[in-house]
């Protein structure tokens, strides 16, 4: 990895992309750090570190994980990426929903660029109706859970648009940053500035461990995390090869076909979002206990249950990421199209007939190899809530849930790409 990374440094075409990537993090961090108009830094620093010391955090904490801890210090870019991942997920959904959206994913790259411009459009409006909340509770006192702290300077109807249309501005330039990684630098551009928000808050959570818990819990943290990231690298890596065989055919004067290769499936084929999922759903019930905190029913009977050292919250979270791996792996593999597919380029699973046995026998792999997979991401996801129970700094564990599943996938997409590139330039050299 880290060779690849020097090499593509020595390159100069790929050098200029790393350094055009690496000048968008820059202005990225900056807009993140940069607060919004009206907010006043001092009372939200003081509410961030009060609410770092209780159990709960935030009610948003998973969007601030993806904004990088912007969201908590209600900066230019507090709502980060999370508008745009929430869209995508929408859109991927509605795909297999809405023939118009199904028909446009098979047109192409035309297609595709019509469904990459619907996710803008609901990016922005998905950032409106954020912001608006977000801002409503920072005016109410209640974004940090647990107190009432007023971070605004004033509560006028000017001072809540202004930030409204700040965050959501935020939003668009977040989406143009990203899609300048994607044309001009190295890698998937929304990946990218997902990948740094995340690593952006390790520095804080390694000095709060090393603080408070002593160097020795600070050492076994490590060691424990390196040992979670070589698991991680290899199920992200682990896949199972389906064989598919070409048969020859005649196409006017010439053969085509007769060709071998194979279809991909991963073991973790859902990736991340089986966790955000089940991360989203269980914070249903939290962010109704702030609505209405004089309901007898969510305070007694469902939020105590949902503390994050209590068993059955770790059972329920377990319970839905492993549903919701089976429910989008199913939604976005479809054995049926791929067989048919196969069929209609004259390709054949060696011992299996075309058509329907071809599409029976991908669903028994695929629904087989998502068992583990479903298992893993259940596992990985649990670690921040095992660490709160253990060592009491789930908010302050890096190596867990959400925030390594991101570090791991596109830091070996992106690594991918270096090599992909390099070899690209090696064969021309070798050409020339």
């Amino acid at each position: 990895m880290l060779t690849a990374v020097v090499r593509a440094f020595k390159t100069p075409d790929l050098r200029k992309k790393l350094l055009f990537t690496l000048m968008i993090i820059f202005v990225f961090r900056v807009g993140s750090l940069l607060p919004t108009p009206g907010v006043n830094v001092a009372a939200v620093q003081g509410a961030i570190e009060a609410a770092e010391s209780g159990a709960n955090a935030s009610l948003y904490s998973l969007i601030n994980l993806f904004s990088g801890g912007a969201l908590l210090k209600l900066s230019v870019f507090a709502l980060g990426i999370m508008p745009y991942i929430t869209a995508s997920i929408i859109l991927q959904l509605l795909t297999v929903v809405i023939p118009r959206l199904e028909a446009l994913k098979k047109e192409g790259q035309a297609g595709t660029s019509k469904i990459t411009q619907y996710t803008r459009y609901l990016t922005i409006a998905l950032a409106i109706l954020q912001s608006t909340g977000i801002v409503a509770m920072a005016s109410t006192g209640n974004l940090f859970s647990g107190q009432n702290v007023d971070v605004l300077y004033d509560n006028s109807f000017f001072t809540i648009i202004t930030m409204v249309v700040v965050m959501t501005a935020g939003t668009g330039v977040i989406m143009w940053l990203g899609e300048l990684i994607t044309d001009r630098g190295i890698g998937n551009g929304m990946s990218i500035l997902i990948f740094t928000t995340v690593v952006a808050t390790f520095p804080q959570q390694f000095i709060n461990i090393f603080q408070t818990k002593g160097g020795f819990v600070f050492t076994i943290v490590l060691l424990v995390g390196l040992a979670i990231v070589a698991a991680v690298v290899f199920v992200e890596q682990a896949q199972r090869r389906i064989p598919v065989q070409y048969a020859k055919r005649m196409v006017g004067r010439r053969m085509y076909g007769g060709t071998s290769t194979y279809i991909p499936l991963k073991v973790n084929q859902a990736g991340i979002i089986p966790v955000i999922f089940a991360s989203s759903l269980l914070y249903l019930p939290q962010l109704g206990g702030q609505l209405w905190p004089e309901s007898e029913f969510l305070g007694k009977y469902v939020l105590p249950y949902l503390q994050q050292d209590n068993p059955v919250n770790m059972a329920i979270t377990f319970g839905l990421i492993i549903f919701f791996t089976y429910f989008y792996v199913a939604i976005t593999f479809n054995p049926t199209e791929v067989a048919d597919n196969m069929k209609k380029y004259g390709g054949f699973i060696p011992g299996i007939r075309p058509g329907r046995p071809t599409a029976e026998y991908l669903d028994y792999v695929l629904t087989r190899i998502t068992a583990p997979g479903a298992l893993y991401l259940g596992l990985v996801a649990l670690i921040p809530l095992v660490a709160f129970s253990l060592i009491q700094a789930a908010n302050d564990f890096p190596f867990g849930g959400t925030s390594i599943l991101i570090i791991v996938g596109v830091g070996l997409d992106t690594v991918k790409q270096i090599e992909s590139q390099l070899q690209q330039r090696s064969y021309e050299g070798f050409l020339r």
